[in-house]
């Protein structure tokens, strides 16, 4: 077999299973407003539940559920006969995932489900099946063929579920408007967390601040920049107001020119407009400001108030966090 033939049995199969999506898109009715409906009315979790590869979907489901705002898990349905269906409660709501709407390990936890009063959302290729007409929500998941040349292998099938679980989950977060703020909290670690680092998760606070007042001399400013380590101060007046910064490429420019930095303020030196950010602002958004104006600093202002000076943000603390 040849390369060619390699590679259009696979476009087949790609072609086969964004058919399946495009069929179950057209399916899409009122059902689908009232499983929203159920899971934004839900005080519990959401109890996810299939079995074999129905079940890997389901997983999947749930996993994406609880990481954008909707707290979910997966049940196994044969643990879940065998005693772990004690972890469901009465404010829970159950999605059901099985293709044939006749899974046995599932309907025996129907009872279950039933005497708990339970909202059940069905996703299945048989919306007239036994779980089906058990639900009060059918999401008709069905595909006219399955991408496994014998018509056995879920594939097909699986797809255009898990497809409809991101539906579900995208349109139930932005209904509940679900934030970048919001995933951040819940995804704190890895490439997703770095990219949703705020800046007031990074900036330096307090007596890491490095200031000077406007009447400073520059030796003695120059001092301060040294023994905070940021290559920079920021230059507030008496209330504590903002009104400026040097860096340490101002004080080498100053001196280069021949300034007397004994006999010089930082009133005469510093930049009075310097560049701000605000402390809810994404250090991604910081990184990107300090590479367009090519600076190494960034300071923190209160956004109602810019003169209010909050804390200093540096490119280090951008590359140590991992923000790219």
């Amino acid at each position: 077999m040849t390369s060619r033939d390699l590679i259009d049995r696979a476009a087949r199969v790609l072609a086969v299973e964004a058919e399946g999506i495009q069929q179950v898109r057209t399916k899409l009715d009122a059902h689908f407003d009232r499983a929203v409906a159920i899971l934004r009315a839900t005080q519990g979790k959401v109890v996810v539940t299939g079995m074999g590869k129905s079940g890997i979907i389901g997983r999947k489901i749930a996993a994406t559920l609880a990481s954008t705002g909707t707290p979910a898990f997966f049940l196994h349905p044969g643990e879940g006969i065998h005693g772990d269906v004690g972890m469901v409660h009465r404010n829970d709501a159950v999605i059901i995932l099985s293709n044939s709407g006749e899974t046995e390990e599932v309907s025996r936890l129907l009872p279950v489900f039933k005497r708990l009063g339970l909202p059940l959302i069905v996703l299945t290729g048989q919306p007239a099946s036994t779980l089906a007409r058990h639900a009060d929500a059918v999401l008709d998941v069905g595909v006219r063929e399955e991408a496994c040349p014998l018509g056995l292998a879920p594939t097909a099938s699986t797809t255009a579920a898990l497809a409809m679980g991101d539906a579900l989950a995208v349109v139930l977060f932005e209904e509940k408007g679900f934030s970048a703020e919001d995933f951040a909290l819940l995804h704190p670690g890895g490439a997703l967390g770095r990219k949703l680092l705020s800046v007031a998760d990074l900036m330096h606070t307090g007596e890491a601040i490095p200031l000077v007042n406007p009447e400073t001399l520059l030796a003695d400013a120059l001092f301060t920049i040294s023994a905070k380590r940021l290559g920079m101060t920021a230059v507030v007046d008496g209330a504590h107001r903002l009104a400026g910064i040097i860096t340490d490429g101002d004080v080498r420019r100053a001196t280069a020119r021949g300034t007397d930095i004994f006999a010089t303020t930082a009133r005469q030196v510093m930049t009075a407009d310097p560049k701000r950010i605000a402390p809810a602002d994404l250090a991604a958004a910081a990184l990107r400001r300090m590479e367009a104006h090519a600076i190494t600093s960034l300071l923190v202002c209160d956004p109602a108030d810019p003169q209010r000076l909050l804390g200093v943000l540096h490119i280090h603390d951008l590359l140590k966090a991992g923000v790219g």
